[in-house]
């Protein structure tokens, strides 16, 4: 763009590490806000850099103001497993409604899981992994359950959810959810899962795309449960309702047999063929 006399105006041009100067509270004010100070005007004395130069420089930039915050910790790990499972995984969800009338809502978790763990062993292609060229099925069924804590999500593991009754698994999933809303939880415990159970509780929607939990190859989520209008036995009456939704990779596992094991999952939830003792 020109400049006032008709002469093209430049960019500031790029300085070197040894010319640039800035106080280390500069320094550590740029660094958060991802300014570069090498292209930076300095109109302080001697040529310093300024925070006022600095925030500046984001204002009049492409960079978009407002409070910022460096990815760390939980929320860094957690931005780093989505976009990777974005990126390596081709995924399509499956939605079907469920009738929960026979599920008691202090369990509801716990029985999903156990319904899960069931028809796991019926649809081994959903309870495997992709390693390279090979479908590598796995003969355990460690059930992963996403937590939201004040740090971020956390999915630790219910080991073996196979063999355990539907009140042990209730009893192990609060151990787990107070360890990891504590950060107490052992990197052993936040591992290895083979499938993942999502339920957002009361801030659930009607339905959700879940994205699969890399390296699995599945995952089932629970949408928001609430008395509607159905049919049932010919009749219109209200039912404790809501929607299982299952993405899956579809590189692994067919459209087909992921409803197959949403309806087997269903079906555990609504005749209650589960052990619930």
């Amino acid at each position: 763009m020109p400049s006032g006399d008709g002469t093209p105006a430049r960019s500031p041009e790029p300085k070197s590490e040894s010319r640039i100067r800035a106080t280390p509270v500069v320094r550590r004010i740029a660094a958060e806000l991802g300014v570069d100070l090498a292209v930076v005007s300095a109109t302080g004395p001697g040529g310093r850099i300024t925070e006022g130069d600095v925030r500046g420089a984001v204002v009049g930039g492409s960079t978009t103001g407002g409070r910022r915050e460096k990815l760390r910790g939980v929320r860094r790990v957690i931005a780093e497993h989505m976009v990777r499972a974005h990126r390596e995984v081709p995924a399509v969800t499956w939605v079907e409604e469920c009738d929960f009338e026979n599920v008691p809502m202090d369990r509801l978790v716990a029985v999903v899981v156990k319904a899960c763990a069931e028809a796991l062993a019926e649809f081994p292609e959903l309870n495997a992994r992709l390693e390279g060229d090979e479908i590598v099925y796995l003969e355990r069924y460690d059930i992963g359950v996403a937590v939201q804590t004040e740090l971020g999500l956390v999915v630790p593991v219910v080991r073996g959810a196979d063999s355990r009754s539907v009140d042990e698994i209730r009893t192990e999933l609060d151990r787990l959810a107070a360890g990891a809303h504590d950060g107490t939880l052992e990197p052993a415990e936040l591992r290895d899962s083979t499938f993942t159970v999502s339920s957002a509780g009361k801030l659930a929607g009607l339905f959700q795309t879940p994205i699969v939990n890399y390296p699995e190859v599945a995952i089932l989520s629970i949408g928001r449960i609430a008395p509607r209008a159905v049919v049932h036995d010919g009749e219109i009456i209200a039912r404790r309702t809501g929607a299982i939704a299952v993405s899956f990779d579809h590189r692994v596992v067919d459209g087909a047999r992921a409803a197959e094991f949403g309806l087997a999952v269903i079906s555990r939830l609504q005749t209650a063929v589960f052990d619930s003792t």
